[in-house]
């Protein structure tokens, strides 16, 4: 069984999730906020140290068309700087439109998030985290020819 952390890149905010090989299911952790490198890579250090994880996976986004988003490149940077810091293995996966699923999941739970924009907001990041592994770990679950 290996832990893996899943993270949902933005320039203001970073969604992470964590999974388990085993079990196959994902969760949404947290939403780390600011711009500041130092203070991103703390929070992250802190929750590997937490979960030490075997793995990391960062969401690559694309296009519908499947051309690269403009987001792709920072995400590289960020995969790479992941990488460099923590010495653990990273891999990048196709995000498909999980902030997207992850909105309308929310709404679908109804109450307060279902209403009020800033509500979801606040958990959106990390459950379109939790997207993004979940595909993941569904993907390696599966046998390949």
């Amino acid at each position: 069984m290996s832990t893996v952390l899943g993270f949902d890149f933005g320039t203001a905010r970073i969604g992470v999730a964590v999974g388990e090989t085993e079990t196959g299911l994902a969760q949404p952790l947290q939403t780390i906020h600011g711009e500041a490198n130092e203070q991103r890579f703390g929070e992250i250090a802190k929750l590997i140290a937490e979960w030490q994880p075997a793995r990391l996976v960062v969401g690559l986004p694309s296009r519908e068309d499947g051309s690269e988003h403009e987001m792709a490149p920072r995400c590289r940077r960020f995969a790479n700087q992941l990488n460099g810091r923590f010495s653990l293995p990273v891999e990048l996966f196709d995000e498909g439109l999980s902030s997207v699923e992850a909105d309308e999941l929310l709404k679908s739970a109804g109450g307060k998030l279902a209403r009020d924009w800033r509500e979801r907001k606040r958990l959106l990041d990390a459950v379109a985290a939790q997207r993004i592994l979940q595909s993941y770990l569904d993907h390696h679950a599966q046998p390949h020819p």
